[in-house]
């Protein structure tokens, strides 16, 4: 008997045996998150958010993201108003997909509330899904560095949740 053959039946196993922990990987490993819906690393996505921030947002929000006096209280309307987009607001404790939703749904329908009233405007007919991600990077890009990892933290919670 030569050894060629069993050279040959060493590398077949092999591959089969490659071939099952890749699959196994795929079906029932771990899976690697998402890549993150905000992106402050992006100079230019950025500005863009900026400048979609001050045309939109910063008329209710605030110029430097401080948003309306009292915002944790409701007015005479009943609705509460716009609140801080800074570190001192409850923006950071949602994950992005979330902030992606209630831009450009609104709040009631991004948190499934039927009886929820809001004088934020739904932004999906105004504004791209680009924009919305824009402007929603540059807001998180101007938190603190800890803000920012405990909303990395968030999105990481949020993502094991769905498993």
């Amino acid at each position: 008997m030569t050894t060629r053959p069993r050279w040959v039946f060493l590398v077949a196993t092999g591959l089969a045996l490659a071939g099952l922990v890749a699959a196994w990987a795929l079906w029932w490993g771990p899976a690697a998150p998402p890549p993150a819906l905000l992106r402050t690393d992006d100079a230019q996505l950025l500005e863009r958010g900026r400048q979609v921030y001050v045309a939109q947002c910063a008329s209710c929000h605030g110029v430097n993201r401080e948003g309306q006096a009292h915002w944790r209280e409701r007015g005479a309307d009943g609705r509460l108003p716009a609140p801080p987009h800074d570190e001192t607001g409850h923006t950071w404790h949602h994950p992005d997909e979330l902030l992606f939703r209630i831009t450009k749904e609104g709040v009631a329908q991004a948190a499934g509330l039927t009886d929820y009233e809001s004088n934020m405007p739904t932004y999906g007919g105004t504004l791209s899904d680009a924009d919305i991600v824009a402007v929603l990077s540059w807001i998180k890009s101007q938190w603190p560095a800890q803000t920012q990892a405990q909303h990395d933290a968030i999105n990481r919670q949020a993502w094991e949740a769905r498993r």
